[in-house]
């Protein structure tokens, strides 16, 4: 086989395993981005049953103000999810990826969600970062259209091996 022809198809198996990556990246992007979703209704789920937002809890400094005068703590945690709610009272939570359900504290439910958000919002940036440095490598590997005619590429991906 010419020399030539030999790194050239190299170039080609070189892009075609780039461009693999990159669908499989975007693909557990939207996957991940699904996750992120479920994530979001469960606590948006929890804070309801609460009632709270995360605007509707006083601040700390409130609480330190108003307790001042008093001889209690000075500064009295707030959680922004459970508020006044009974974070020992029990909620049923499935675990991700499989169809186990457990009754679990509110608190712990929550927070473990919370966790697991945190995670997935940073596996997404780094997704992104992912998908992004692939498609820059592949675009600048794009200097095949330099070497070939787009129409004689467009036939090589088109072209069927059919066995008689």
């Amino acid at each position: 086989m010419d020399p030539s022809m030999k790194e050239f198809q190299q170039a080609l198996i070189e892009v075609e395993m780039e461009a693999e990556h990159l669908l499989l990246a975007r693909h557990q992007l939207v996957e991940n981005d699904r996750l992120r979703n479920g994530n979001r209704e469960a606590l948006t789920a929890l804070r309801r049953r609460a009632r709270t937002t995360k605007s509707s809890l006083p601040s700390p400094f409130e609480a330190v103000m108003r307790e001042v005068e008093g001889t209690k703590e000075l500064v009295k945690e707030i959680c922004p999810t459970c508020g006044d709610h009974d974070s020992k009272e029990h909620t049923w939570m499935m675990f991700p990826g499989s169809d186990i359900f457990a009754r679990m504290p509110f608190h712990a439910v929550h927070t473990t969600l919370e966790k697991d958000q945190e995670r997935l919002d940073y596996d997404s940036k780094k997704l992104q970062s992912y998908v992004k440095e692939k498609s820059f490598l592949i675009s600048e590997r794009g200097a095949l259209a330099d070497r070939i005619s787009p129409g004689i590429l467009r036939s090589m991906v088109a072209l069927k091996d059919t066995s008689k």
